[in-house]
């Protein structure tokens, strides 16, 4: 039986880019660049004075000239009529173009002007002082966003700044949904006793939702193979299916034989973890992949988090996702030979173990803001163990 990082680097080598496409830059959040973004000119653009006060020329300060004129006043957006003439000062405001004939800029707070004459309470003076240099952040051409970033809202600004308004990401995928199950009803409708209500189409359209992805096709379907074999093959056209259900070792799991017999080639069924131990991954004639998760609610959120979060994020080019270490601050016993993953909360301190019942215990992940994991080869876990997790 696999491991899940050996099913992951399986599921990574069939990673490909779902293509590209232009939007506008008030929808980038959350979106990845497909391509690599340069300056388009020096930045800043111009010698910008960064605060308040006045520009002088330091040849003159050299000389012993304490006393300046004042020749114009520049606020930002403006430049100078004239260049500074010897003795004379130009009154600059935060954000405003220093010329180039006035090199150092001296605060408000340290000088003082009566009837346009100014003079200073500072004993030395530096070249550029109170001034960001142009280029100082960066040169025309400069590759100032790489191919593969996400963009948040420091790099929405910076676009902004750069002067887009539309930019080229990566395209989101056309994806399929469906649970399964005779057993499972619509939230809304009469439960009877041995009924349960469909909760993993709302978690897993939830899970896609943060991908900024809204399912194409989503429906639920019953166990009969020829319904599943119909709504199945609809999909294959899809970049990617999820199905949910079906795929353990029951008489009514139909979802395997099912999707072999419509052309889904199996890469893997079953990976040694607990939960999520059933999952079953194909590929399809038009290359996508098929991901057919287990049904008990935790699981679901399991095999999303290590198997379809990993799959996207090899797809949109972003980094491969690793764990992170906490000490343990509760003793976990060890239950089977397997890696097993159990919802945690984290803290300053370290990192909390969550009890629940079993994965189709509905409750498990409500208070988890992490998944952590158990390895299969490590035996009881104490109190200041180190535990590797991954954010939920």
């Amino acid at each position: 039986m696999l491991t899940y990082t050996e099913a992951q680097e399986i599921i990574t080598s069939h990673a490909r880019s779902f293509g590209g496409e232009e939007i506008a830059l008030e929808d980038a959040d959350g979106r990845v660049l497909a391509e690599s973004v340069p300056a388009d000119r020096d930045y800043p653009p111009f010698n910008r004075a960064t605060m308040d006060g006045y520009a002088i020329n330091p040849w003159d300060w050299e000389d012993g000239v304490r006393r300046f004129k004042v020749q114009q006043v520049i606020y930002a957006g403006q430049v100078a009529e004239a260049e500074l003439s010897a003795e004379n000062c130009y009154k600059i405001m935060t954000g405003a173009p220093v010329p180039v004939s006035a090199s150092a800029v001296v605060r408000r707070e340290d000088a003082v002007e009566v009837n346009g004459i100014v003079s200073f309470n500072i004993g030395t003076l530096k070249p550029f002082q109170n001034i960001a240099r142009k280029g100082e952040d960066m040169h025309h051409g400069d590759v100032v966003l790489q191919k593969g970033m996400l963009c948040n809202p420091s790099a929405i600004s910076l676009l902004a700044s750069l002067g887009h308004m539309k930019l080229k990401v990566e395209k989101l995928p056309k994806v399929a949904l469906f649970t399964t199950g005779d057993e499972v009803v619509e939230p809304g409708r009469p439960v009877a006793a041995s009924q349960i209500r469909n909760g993993n189409q709302y978690l897993l359209k939830s899970l896609l939702k943060k991908w900024l992805i809204k399912p194409t096709i989503y429906k639920h379907i019953p166990d009969d193979k020829e319904m599943l074999k119909t709504h199945l093959t609809a999909a294959l056209d899809c970049d990617m299916v999820i199905t949910c259900g079906g795929v353990s070792a029951g008489d009514a799991d139909y979802l395997p034989e099912v999707l072999e017999g419509i052309g889904v080639k199996k890469l893997f069924h079953k990976v040694a973890i607990r939960p999520g131990k059933p999952i079953w991954c194909g590929q399809m004639p038009n290359g996508g992949l098929v991901f057919a998760l287990p049904g008990n609610p935790f699981s679901c959120h399991v095999t999303f988090k290590l198997f379809i979060e990993t799959y996207l994020m090899a797809c949109f080019g972003l980094p491969k996702p690793t764990l992170s270490q906490l000490p343990l601050l509760s003793a976990k016993a060890k239950k089977v030979n397997l890696d097993e993953f159990f919802p945690a909360r984290l803290s300053s301190e370290g990192i909390l173990s969550i009890a629940f019942n079993s994965s189709g215990d509905i409750k498990s992940a409500l208070v988890a803001d992490a998944l952590a994991v158990h390895p299969a080869e490590v035996g009881d876990l104490g109190v200041g163990d180190r535990v590797g997790f991954s954010p939920l």
